[in-house]
């Protein structure tokens, strides 16, 4: 939606935009005074003793800013859309109308905005997923729960296989924990001091209950399952396991924001002297997943503490010290560029964080190693060491995919639906283009499914353009049309998703090229 005449007149006035630093009380009266209630709540909230407001001709609005000094200031704009919204996100609030819109100092970096945001709707896996049968959100079941159709299933079983894969070759055990447990578990933990307002928690006879918010007190658990010694680490453990968080209706989005999904956890368990080729040796899994999946662009964030604060961290000054220099030493031996970010790591450890970006540049949260130093402390996780010593372990949590739901809806947007052949549910299509070679068109799409190939048939009366029609918008990779000459010389003519036209190859060669593409996990043609 264009920008209104009323608009573009405040712009042509050049209104000043004025900072304004008051009293907190001096806020709340004057918002009471014009009956702005709901900032008056905002300030009630989140107002410190001395409260910013930004005032603009007669408009004033709380905000810590900064802002442009005048109206005048801002380049080329345009109103976006306009849509309802819960006060807070919450559907027990009032509702409100929000309205959207974008500025740029320059015409063309807006024109280029707007044309990354069609691009972003053709990609929305909101949409891609129903209409390739890859996923659904039922309201009958509730919000924020994905129901994986079957081509989504076989995506995400190729996604858990060669996760699998890796993590077995790379001396990882996999584990399975409870889906619930006695809330002592969360207490002893400390998730549920504070996390329990995410938690979906329950009763049976009369002992409380949650179902797992996370895979972290399960997996350390299994490892105080009985005394460990210095000679069996490290201990790696890994799990696919499915988690619920309570997540407000208003924040869902898709696969991306869920309240049920499955995480990709893994936890070391080591020697201080273990930890860095442990770290090193994740690096090399995170680089291998990046690569194979297509995300060439990516950057890396090394969260370390705040050192004036030593006091805000669990752990102490030389185990957060052996943590970052870890990470450190193994970013720059792997020659990854980083960003070090003071002060934002999390109460309980240093973190590495990996933003991918996808194929129009967008960034989505990647893998990510985190140390831990909080859990083995409140959990008591040890082992026994060479001097007979009980001696804490050094814990590091780890996830690639993340969770699978919000690593699928990235996928589907990154290739905009278009799965690379290993990845596509379908990966051919028979099309026989009459009755008479219907039974031909069946012996080529068994000879690929005996092949291990992901085959389908489409045998209706349909014409011919009307069946490629209907496979490219279903996104197959390639179409294999039999037809009477195809038949007698026992070939089919094939049609490339991305190729076009590769013409007529005989039944072995197209069957040995899709292997091989498979097998190699070709994300091109």
């Amino acid at each position: 939606m264009a920008a209104s005449p009323r608009n573009r007149e405040i712009k042509s006035k050049d209104l000043p935009i004025r900072r304004i630093e008051q009293p907190k009380q001096e806020a709340l009266a004057y918002f009471r005074s014009i009956g702005d209630n709901l900032k008056v709540e905002l300030v009630d909230e989140k107002g410190g003793a001395i409260v910013s407001c930004y005032r603009q001709n007669n408009f004033t609005d709380f905000c810590t800013g900064p802002h442009l000094p005048s109206t005048g200031r801002i380049g080329a704009f345009r109103l976006l859309s306009i849509a309802g919204a819960y006060w807070k996100g919450s559907e027990k609030n009032q509702q409100l109308q929000r309205i959207y819109g974008t500025a740029f100092p320059t015409e063309e970096q807006l024109v280029e905005h707007l044309r990354l945001l069609e691009e972003a709707k053709k990609r929305d896996h909101r949409k891609l997923g129903p209409a390739l049968d890859l996923f659904s959100v039922e309201e009958t079941a509730g919000p924020g729960l994905i129901f994986w159709h079957p081509h989504g299933t076989i995506v995400r079983q190729i996604l858990e296989d060669f996760w699998k894969d890796e993590h077995r070759r790379r001396g990882y055990q996999l584990v399975s924990t409870p889906h619930i447990a006695r809330d002592e578990l969360w207490r002893m933990s400390g998730h549920l001091d504070y996390y329990k307002d995410n938690m979906f928690t329950f009763e049976i006879e009369d002992a409380g209950y949650v179902i797992k918010p996370m895979n972290c007190p399960g997996h350390s658990l299994i490892y105080k399952s009985r005394l460990r010694s210095y000679r069996e680490l490290p201990i790696r453990l890994a799990e696919l396991g499915t988690v619920y968080r309570y997540e407000r209706s208003g924040v869902l989005h898709g696969m991306m924001r869920v309240r049920g999904f499955t995480q990709d956890d893994a936890h070391i368990y080591c020697t201080r002297e273990q930890i860095l080729d442990e770290i090193k040796g994740v690096l090399d899994l995170v680089l291998t997943f990046l690569k194979t999946f297509g995300y060439e662009h990516y950057e890396v964030d090394l969260s370390v503490r705040d050192p004036v604060h030593p006091e805000k961290y669990a752990g102490d000054d030389d185990g957060w010290r052996m943590a970052e220099g870890a990470l450190t030493q193994a970013l720059e031996s792997r020659g990854l560029s980083y960003t070090r970010r003071q002060g934002e790591a999390v109460f309980y450890g240093p973190k590495i964080d990996v933003r991918m970006f996808d194929a129009i540049g967008r960034p989505w949260q990647g893998p990510t190693v985190q140390f831990d130093f909080n859990l083995p402390q409140r959990l008591g996780i040890q082992y026994v060491a060479s001097d007979g010593s009980q001696t804490p372990v050094v814990m590091v949590h780890r996830a690639i995919y993340g969770s699978l739901e919000r690593f699928m809806g990235g996928l589907v947007e990154h290739y905009a639906g278009a799965f690379p052949l290993w990845l596509a549910p379908v990966q051919a299509v028979v099309m026989p283009i009459t009755d008479r070679t219907r039974e031909y068109g069946r012996k080529v799409q068994a000879g690929l499914r005996d092949a291990g190939l992901r085959c389908e048939i489409d045998d209706r009366n349909e014409k011919i353009g009307a069946k490629i029609r209907e496979a490219q918008i279903k996104k197959i990779p390639f179409m294999l049309v039999a037809g009477d000459r195809e038949a007698q010389a026992s070939t089919v003519a094939v049609r490339s998703r991305k190729e076009g036209d590769l013409g007529a190859m005989d039944l072995e060669a197209i069957r040995d090229r899709l292997v091989r593409m498979n097998a190699d996990r070709v994300l091109g043609p």
